[in-house]
């Protein structure tokens, strides 16, 4: 029965303390950087591997492989980094808020590099160039030709195949291939019927394979690097709130970080990638998944986005650091620099047993007094009562 009756003020107190610790502009900017830098990762690490698969002419499972060994051990290796960067330098909250501002600018121009490193779409017959005839104005483009009209060819799935022409068809069908064995493509009419052949697959744009290796070595810097400033965040985060409130605090930023930065970014990525569709598959008379990309407006808005919210991190960085250099004792709590002991084994409590931990006869219970406070009593000066 006790418990039950307890299980009322501590609802009453959530929303106010909630609304205290997000009143405090050195925590409300952190956790939303942190937002931010895992918005990039939500909505960049989401659709990286099908930007590979359009960007560099790889299949989905070498995609997702080359991801899985590169890109992840090194975020890994970057977390790691970071945690023994801020104990070896044994950095304050101002050295910590300078040491992921850093990372945020070498990683967002790692990002920049970037928006140069990708293949062109290619001719495409029908949908980038038209059928063996570069006269035909590009707005009249359209993937069904007199030389596949007899062929029924579907939309329903994109199988490409790339002709001796050097040009890419949506599928055999497309490119007029009679054969079973891709030969005799009646679309390849700048050859003679003998060399009409095609061979599955886009055909390969020059320099994709360089600019690939590039783009890897690129990748696994950045995520190394972009990982290093979570642990500064987290040190920051917790020594700008009481002992009291640490676990509370920690309990908000993964809460906020799964509202703001895990649900929009998926689908304003996806949203901006849908945009870029050259082709669109169908099946049964509706519109089904993309199966043509502009590759370079693909690539400009697909890293124009993660560099926007790199960038907005980077701006929540530089405000909490202008807040800490003018007033740093007015928002971190232990000014020493490292949590002591019993200060970290604090951070480990939850609201809920707070009420009954054991303390000293002449030390009133803070947590106690927050729940026996008045609607009326919630001062303006909260940091008094906390």
């Amino acid at each position: 029965a006790q418990k039950h009756l307890s299980l009322f003020p501590f609802l009453l107190v959530i929303p106010k303390v909630t609304k205290h610790l997000l009143s405090n502009p050195v925590f409300t900017c952190i956790i939303l950087a942190a937002c931010m830098e895992i918005a990039v990762v939500a909505g960049f690490a989401a659709f990286l591997g099908k930007y590979l698969e359009q960007q560099f002419n790889l299949t989905t499972s070498s995609a997702n492989q080359l991801l899985g060994m590169t890109a992840i051990p090194c975020a890994c290796l970057g977390i790691f980094l970071g945690g023994l960067l801020v104990k070896k330098l044994s950095l304050s909250a101002l050295g910590a808020i300078r040491m992921a501002m850093l990372v945020n600018l070498v990683s967002t121009a790692c990002y920049v590099s970037f928006l140069f490193l990708g293949c062109d779409t290619g001719p495409v017959a029908g949908v980038t160039v038209p059928y063996g005839n570069n006269s035909t104005p590009t707005s009249s483009l359209d993937p069904y030709s007199p030389c596949n009209n007899n062929c029924e060819c579907q939309t329903d799935s994109f199988t490409p195949v790339c002709g001796a022409d050097g040009v890419t068809y949506l599928s055999a069908c497309f490119a007029g291939c009679s054969s079973t064995n891709l030969s005799g493509c009646s679309c390849l009419t700048s050859l003679p019927a003998a060399n009409a052949t095609v061979v599955p697959g886009k055909c390969p744009s020059p320099g994709c394979e360089e600019a690939f290796l590039t783009f890897l070595c690129v990748m696994c810097v950045c995520s190394m690097i972009g990982a290093m400033a979570q642990t500064p965040s987290v040190i920051i985060l917790i020594r700008t709130v009481s002992p009291e409130l640490k676990s509370y605090a920690l309990g908000v930023l993964f809460l906020l970080l799964r509202l703001l930065g895990f649900i929009p970014p998926p689908l304003i990525f996806g949203a901006g990638i849908d945009s870029t569709c050259l082709f669109w598959s169908t099946f049964c008379g509706e519109q089904g998944a993309c199966a043509l990309y502009d590759n370079v407006v693909y690539r400009y808005l697909y890293v124009s986005i993660a560099i926007a919210l790199k960038s907005f991190a980077f701006i929540l960085y530089t405000t909490t650091w202008q807040c800490l250099r003018k007033n740093y004792k007015r928002y971190i709590k232990n000014h020493e620099g490292g949590l002591s002991t019993s200060e970290f084994f604090a951070s480990t409590l939850t609201l809920d047993n707070l009420g009954r931990d054991l303390v000293p006869q002449n030390q009133s219970h803070r947590t106690k007094f927050i729940y026996n406070l008045e609607d009326h009593e919630w001062c303006e000066n909260m940091e008094s009562v906390l």
